[in-house]
């Protein structure tokens, strides 16, 4: 298809695809800018990206971005998404118009294997050279000119962190010829006509194109599990096709596992003996030096434990003053509406439902933001992946892979991502055994709970001390983490250590404008949930605490009487033994929906039996509460005892269902809820026991 019949088409798909660490996020971000839209591919709990650039002669480009694969041979969902999408096998996204292929410039022999497979499919490719200046300061020149000779596709070398190329790339995509390359590389003698067979029946049987069959021809022959049990007639054929040529192939002498993939190779290796060319002074590169200390045995650690220890400071420092203005602007906020509302239950659902509600978690968006702006820097620069291998040493204490590491380092901003993560394991039984510990990591939306006990466990605090007490939280996740996987990996899930072998990117300089759309993309997804779930819940508790209505004067009797309060006092003998009574039941049953949900659910309890005329900070009414017989409820101890609760409960249902996707049933979600639960009951009641046995208050 050429370039003129292709823009006369007013939706164009394009996709990028790519290895894990090449850098084709930030192309994504610097195509498409903030014109962007984040899903999950229907049926797999697989991000789905979509951006969209627009022509001058009005032509719409969507742009996909695909998840990150080393070869088409799949070994995750991730993987098999983006092989799908490619070959046109998913019905709810269209084949693409044209794959964008973005490569690593200092990996060109590893990145152009999965280039050279997409040319394989017949979809028209353009190659982006990104990296370019990393590949330049570990000596190698890449003449580009002559890859794009070779390779017979459009080559656009690009620096997508610092935007260069990006409009000579956007160019390209608008107005490169659409045609598909001839296949250059040769299959062994004997197998490339053993392999045209089967090309014969795939056609036939699938009615795949010619190149498309080829493609798949070579996936099928290298699979151990080839077809599943029950097959049609037409599969049949195919199976029998593919054993058949196994067989001569092994009478032959040829590998079948390992020729084709020889083959790529060797014609990879012959084009880069012309492409590249290498300094002969040989130096230490940047990121070698670098490694010495961020990977060292001692050094490697105390710069990982510093560099958390920054995070959590900055958290309780830096976003201690636009805290303030959102609390200020709440505050004022539900005093309007008090001054312009006659007074009434509406107007106590607006005030001390709904704001209250609403406004005790959105005030905690400044410290989400600057969590997710470290995670962000963390995997730009590349020290994610240092992070996981120096991390690989304990985690094979506990019998857990050093690549869990990435998944459990994601679940302290949310454990979702963090879960969805554990594609990337090979292994189910490690897979599952991450899943089940990811919910441990004190994920953000803990990060309401912790601040506002801390601030009634020590009222002037210093963001040194705020800090210190967070990362212990933190620690304390770790280690019970650790120690369930230790147990379940004893028990359940018997089996060896896995050896971690995984890439370690170059360090780069990070792209601040991928950085704040992940920054964006994460604030409006828990502002949604704000305005959505928690906005919902606060009206929903606030009717329960309401009603049924009683005619006492006091406010606490008034609740006490109302459905929340039944539920919570029924509630009350089960965790009297952990410190908490029938309101902070109340608290701890909403947020079984969602951790945050217990300050907002906090919020309403108390302004709902506080003075109708002011609004009450939370920790001034947290330091007021009392029980019956006058002794204050939030001691240090208790506030203590409920941020141990939280760092162990399972309190997430979006998690729930997130877990239930990924293992395909309701047997391990069920089984993660009881041991969460029972973990943090028992935490609990220790600390609280134990503290009162020691003479703690």
């Amino acid at each position: 298809m050429t370039q003129n019949i292709l823009l006369e088409k007013k939706t164009l798909w394009v996709a990028l695809a790519g290895n894990p660490n090449s850098g084709k996020t930030t192309v994504f971000n610097a195509l498409t800018n903030l014109r962007q839209k984040v899903g999950n591919y229907p049926g797999v709990t697989v991000e789905k990206k979509i951006g969209r650039m627009v022509f001058v002669g009005k032509t719409v480009v969507n742009i996909l971005d695909l998840p990150g694969t080393y070869s088409l041979a799949v070994r995750s969902p991730d993987e098999e998404v983006a092989r799908d999408v490619l070959l046109g096998n998913r019905s709810d996204t269209p084949r693409p118009d044209l794959v964008v292929c973005v490569v690593d410039a200092s990996n060109l022999e590893r990145n152009l294997y999965l280039a050279s497979q997409i040319q394989d499919l017949g979809v028209p490719i353009v190659v982006a050279l990104n990296m370019m200046d990393t590949a330049l300061r570990q000596g190698k020149e890449i003449n580009r000119a002559r890859l794009q000779e070779v390779l017979g596709v459009p080559v656009v070398a690009t620096v997508a962190s610092r935007e260069q190329g990006i409009e000579k790339l956007k160019q390209v995509i608008a107005g490169a010829p659409r045609v598909s390359s001839v296949r250059s590389w040769r299959l062994p003698s004997g197998m490339e006509e053993e392999i045209e067979k089967l090309v014969d029946v795939l056609g036939q049987e699938r009615s795949l194109s010619r190149t498309a069959a080829f493609s798949e021809a070579l996936i099928l022959m290298t699979k151990e599990e080839v077809l599943p049990k029950q097959l049609s007639l037409g599969e049949q054929r195919i199976q029998e096709y593919i054993h058949l040529i196994r067989k001569n192939l092994s009478a032959a002498g040829i590998n079948w596992r390992s020729a084709a993939i020889e083959a790529r190779y060797n014609w990879i290796q012959n084009i880069l003996k012309d492409v590249i060319h290498k300094n002969t002074e040989t130096r230490i590169s940047f990121t070698d030096r670098l490694d010495n200390i961020l990977t060292h045995k001692v050094w490697g650690w105390i710069f990982f434990v510093g560099l958390m220890s920054l995070m959590f400071f900055t958290i309780f420092s830096v976003a201690t003053y636009p805290m303030n203005w959102i609390g200020q602007a709440f505050a004022h906020l539900s005093d309007a509406v008090k001054n312009v509302m006659p007074t009434g239950d509406f107007r106590d659902l607006i005030t001390d439902g709904v704001i209250a509600g609403v406004g005790g978690i959105v005030i905690f968006l400044p410290q989400i933001l600057i969590l997710f702006f470290f995670i962000g820097l963390l995997q730009d620069t590349g020290y994610m992946a240092r992070a996981a291998f120096i991390m690989d040493r304990v985690m094979s204490k506990a019998g857990l892979h050093g690549k869990s590491f990435i998944p459990l380092l994601s679940s302290f901003a949310c454990a979702i991502p963090g879960i969805m993560a554990t594609r990337s394991i090979e292994s189910s039984k490690d897979r599952l055994v991450t899943i089940l510990i990811a919910p441990l990591m004190s994920c953000s939306a803990r990060l309401p709970v912790y601040t506002v006990l801390i601030a009634t466990l020590i009222p002037g605090a210093s963001a040194y001390q705020k800090a210190g007490i967070i990362l212990s939280m933190y620690a304390l996740g770790v280690v019970g983490a650790f120690g369930v996987a230790v147990i379940l990996k004893k028990t359940l899930f018997k089996r060896q250590t896995p050896v971690l072998i995984m890439e370690l990117p170059p360090y780069r300089w990070p792209s601040f404008k991928s950085v704040v759309l992940q920054m964006r993309e994460r604030s409006f997804l828990f502002l949604k949930k704000a305005g959505t779930v928690i906005f919902a819940l606060s009206i929903i508790l606030w009717a329960l605490m309401a009603y049924p209505k009683h005619d006492s004067a006091h406010p606490t009797e008034n609740l006490r009487n109302s459905f929340a309060g039944m539920a919570g006092r029924t509630l009350e003998p089960i965790i009297k033994p952990l410190g908490y009574d029938w309101r902070i039941g109340i608290g701890l049953i909403g947020s079984f929906t969602a951790r945050e949900v217990f300050v907002s659910t906090m919020n309403i309890v108390f302004n709902v039996e506080g003075p109708k005329d002011e609004t009450q900070p939370l920790r001034e009414a947290f330091a007021r509460a009392r029980w019956p017989d006058g002794k204050r409820l939030f001691t240090p101890l208790v506030c203590v005892s409920l941020m141990v609760f939280y760092v162990f409960a399972m309190q997430c249902m979006s998690t729930v269902a997130v877990v239930r996707r990924e293992t395909n049933g309701w047997r391990w979600p069920i089984f993660q809820i009881v041991y969460m639960t029972t973990l943090a009951y028992l935490m609990s009641f220790l600390v609280f026991q134990g503290g009162r046995l020691l003479g703690w208050q």
